[in-house]
């Protein structure tokens, strides 16, 4: 069996976590910049507030019902994310971090009792760090993603959904749409039904090898899997990214060279931070720099720079990427958005070199290993390049950001007792 746990409104429910006076009203969380809502709690999705939609549009809405509105603070919500993890290892042996806010488990109950179990983890993730999930329980991945939304959208199922019957698992697919299915999104969906398939039962029942040589073999897969028959395993280490983008609209448009030099200087850094982590090198950067599409003189252009050995310090992966920003750069432009992205990477362990090549010098290796270590325990940018800057006014805007509760001894929160 699997079981996915589900953590409800995530972003909004973080917020909520420290905050027990928002609880039962309508909180919203903004994206980078504070410009689009992606996040809503279950009381601003009544109100008819939508996703994805610009502040601006809504605006009258969040002030007439007295809306929380925060911005994005991923810190807050990465260590969250981190906590309900912990929690829910003490009831499985594997476990798979699928996103931020959904973990795929293997549940293990000793009496078989697998409702009682759901229930006891969703109890326990609330008990130990007040996140309300739901918990959906099949015998393959893309079921218990279906399960998981019937828990949620199924009152009387108190948020535990489990599927273990002929009976239960009919029951699911007959009420779940066909764009609900994990793995078929609107394009699929819409040429599926204009195959006449408009449900998840109507796909378990389809002819499997006349799908399979129409679109492809993923889709035989997900047939399966709605069949009961598990195709996915869980994934315990994540895959190693085969490229790594940071990317990120400026806070304030820069007109001039030094504010997108700072900018570049950061997202080079943060990516060469992940490089690391993921003991990967990079031998090819992609800088791009772009105006907003709706200006009248619309700029966008992007260059690639080949560095001179397989690296990962971020003093060569800055000066490089600035390079390429320089040559970008143009007068007379406002310039809303930069990016910079690693694209040919190789694995670090197994990387093969000879005398004749250069390659990068082992006190490259300790700097950049005190440097990770110092802000990991200091927190990120203790420590960074003069090529960010000071004072960055083009940085992200984020006017509405809750404290760091608990990443920040500056930001841990008072109690009077």
């Amino acid at each position: 069996m699997f079981a996915l746990v589900d953590c409800n409104s995530f972003y909004a429910s973080c917020e909520q976590v420290f905050r027990p006076d928002l609880r039962g009203r309508p909180v919203v969380v903004l994206s980078n910049n504070d410009g689009f809502i992606v996040a809503r709690s279950k009381e601003a999705k009544a109100l008819g507030i939508p996703d994805l939609e610009p502040v601006w549009k809504v605006d009258h809405l969040l002030r007439k019902h007295k809306v929380a509105v925060f911005s994005s603070n991923y810190p807050l919500y990465g260590d969250l994310s981190s906590r309900v993890v912990t929690t829910l290892r003490q009831y499985a042996a594997e476990i798979e971090v699928y996103s931020i806010d959904e973990v795929f488990v293997r549940p293990w109950a000793a009496d078989g009792d697998l409702k009682a179990l759901g229930h006891t983890m969703k109890n326990a993730v609330w008990r130990d760090v007040r996140i309300p999930v739901g918990v959906g329980m099949a015998s393959s991945k893309t079921l218990a993603k279906l399960a998981n939304r019937a828990a949620k959208k199924v009152h009387a199922l108190e948020h535990v959904c489990v599927v273990s019957t002929e009976t239960q698992r009919q029951w699911l697919l007959k009420r779940a749409d066909i764009e609900d299915i994990w793995g078929v999104g609107r394009r699929l969906g819409k040429q599926l039904r204009y195959l006449g398939i408009n449900t998840a039962w109507e796909l378990s029942n389809a002819d499997v090898k006349w799908l399979r040589k129409r679109f492809s073999v993923c889709l035989e897969r997900t047939i399966e899997e709605l069949n009961g028959v598990s195709c996915l395993e869980l994934e315990e280490a994540p895959p190693a990214k085969k490229q790594i983008y940071c990317t990120r609209s400026f806070g304030e448009k820069a007109t001039a060279l030094p504010p997108v030099l700072q900018a570049t200087a950061l997202y080079a850094t943060r990516a060469a931070v992940k490089l690391r982590k993921q003991k990967h090198l990079v031998k090819l950067i992609h800088v791009f720099l772009q105006t907003s599409p709706f200006d009248k003189n619309h700029y966008a252009r992007s260059c690639t720079i080949q560095l001179p050995y397989p690296t990962d310090d971020t003093r060569l992966i800055v000066a490089a990427a600035q390079r390429g920003a320089k040559h970008l750069f143009k007068e007379g432009y406002q310039f809303l958005k930069s990016g910079v992205g690693l694209v040919d990477i190789v694995d670090k362990t197994y990387l093969q070199s000879d005398m004749f090549t250069p390659a990068q010098p082992p006190k490259a290796d300790a700097l950049m290993s005190v440097m990770d270590s110092i802000n990991a325990k200091y927190g990120t940018g203790s420590v960074h390049t003069a090529a960010e800057g000071v004072k960055k006014k083009w940085a992200m805007r984020q006017s509405y950001r809750s404290p760091s509760y608990t990443t920040s001894w500056n930001a841990l929160p008072r109690i009077q007792c």
